[in-house]
């Protein structure tokens, strides 16, 4: 993908440029992420992961290729170029089988590899640094570099076979493995430039052993952990100073940059200062559907404040959503532990690890939308309650910027996150439009 390449040898040569990766499968996410990107002449990068999209389907019901005509989709009907899509594939390996024994998971990592690639997915994050059924915990860096190597092999014939650019790799993992650190959020570590090291060691002679000497340089990033996180209440802040060494290690390695995971809820400032200190793709996806919900809720909250129309009764949008997370709640359940009721359902609502994000497709919650946008558009929404319950897209329509009409004010919601990763990778960029 010689965009990705041009790209790093631009930030290497002194352009704090980056790329940011739209991480949702949420149409009204990536038709957000297409109208923003229209302001300018950059790519617009959107990525998968392999529990999201799979050959079986994946959470979201869509193969490779299905969710490749999902996305295109959306692009046509924004009126986006084609030629400026970008897709990816995030934590591509076992992830998705490793409840299985590793001979079948990785089996499975293959099938999955060449489906990707098939469907015209050039960036490909090979991370197959989870341990197996019957592997030991934690796995050694060897071990996940022969994997990951054995499907580059299988991505490099899948793109031979299908013609068109080349791809580009990204390997290794922001994430403890298993039976490693377990830490404290208030006490994140960084990678150690000896740790990015050694990933890039046993990675390089991985491909070499494989014979795919040729596709190294088209590892063009390293996922580490540059101290930026979040959980259900809490965001840790990037802070430059802990990141100096770990910074000043990826000079020395002029093909690659570090791809930040966890980014989201980050200060636009923050985000700048991870883009300039060579955390060049910076991955986004949860802050999105939060930015998101925030809206539909503000949404629902103005409905609730209008007269109620004649005949209408029955549970209005949010009880829809809530009363459908408790009866399936296989998403949130193990991740929101609370001491009450009234705890839980606050992380339903409320946790920056957005768990909600989950049910925004079931039928239930899709025909309450539908009937909550069209009580909206049929009504019109008061500036009154506009400037009470969205104040900031209140701005944006009385500036003539933002039509207020319910859909595009959901999708302004998501837009508003995503210029702050926009402003923060064209910083450096002379040449930007827009």
């Amino acid at each position: 993908m010689q965009v990705l390449l041009d790209f790093v040898q631009r930030h290497h040569a002194g352009q704090p440029l980056g790329v940011y990766s739209v991480c949702s499968a949420h149409p009204l996410v990536i038709e957000a992420a297409f109208e923003t990107g229209l302001s300018n002449s950059a790519p617009v990068l959107i990525e998968a992961t392999s529990n999201q999209v799979n050959q079986d389907g994946g959470y979201t019901g869509m193969t490779p290729d299905a969710f490749r005509e999902f996305v295109h989709g959306i692009a046509r009907k924004v009126g986006f170029p084609l030629e400026r899509v970008l897709l990816g594939g995030d934590h591509l390996g076992p992830n998705a089988w490793q409840h299985e024994r590793a001979a079948v998971a990785m089996d499975k990592a293959e099938v999955l590899i060449d489906a990707y690639v098939s469907a015209g997915f050039r960036k490909i994050h090979l991370d197959c640094s989870m341990s197996c059924g019957g592997d030991p915990l934690p796995l050694t860096d060897d071990v996940v570099a022969e994997r990951a190597a054995r499907l580059a092999v299988v991505a490099e014939g899948a793109w031979r076979r299908a013609g068109g650019e080349a791809p580009v790799y990204i390997v290794g993992t922001e994430v403890p493995v298993p039976g490693g650190a377990h830490e404290d959020l208030d006490t994140l570590a960084v990678t150690t430039p000896a740790a990015a090291a050694a990933t890039i060691a046993a990675h390089r002679a991985a491909f070499g052993a494989a014979g795919l000497d040729g596709a190294w340089p088209r590892v063009i990033g390293l996922v580490v952990q540059p101290g930026v996180e979040f959980d259900h209440h809490k965001v840790i802040d990037y802070r430059p100073d802990a990141a100096q060494d770990l910074s000043a290690f990826i000079e020395g390695q002029p093909g690659m940059v570090f791809e930040a995971h966890s980014t989201d809820y980050q200060t636009t400032a923050s985000l700048t200062a991870l883009v300039r200190d060579h955390f060049a793709i910076l991955k986004v996806g949860p802050g999105l559907t939060f930015a998101l919900r925030e809206t539909l809720w503000a949404l629902a909250d103005i409905e609730a404040a209008l007269e109620p129309e004649p005949g209408q009764d029955g549970p209005r949008f949010k009880e829809v959503v809530l009363a459908t997370m408790r009866a399936e709640p296989g998403y949130w359940r193990k991740y929101y532990q609370g001491a009450s009721e009234a705890s839980v359902r606050f992380d339903q609502q409320f946790s920056l690890s957005d768990r909600i994000r989950y049910y925004w497709p079931h039928p239930a919650i899709q025909a309450a939308q539908a009937a909550l946008i069209e009580r909206l558009t049929q009504s019109g929404i008061p500036l009154t309650l506009l400037s009470q319950y969205l104040p900031a897209h209140y701005e944006a329509v009385r500036e003539g910027r933002l039509r207020n009409a319910p859909l595009d004010l959901l999708k302004e919601g998501v837009a508003r996150v995503l210029r702050q990763y926009m402003h923060a990778c064209e910083a450096g960029d002379d040449s930007s439009e827009g």
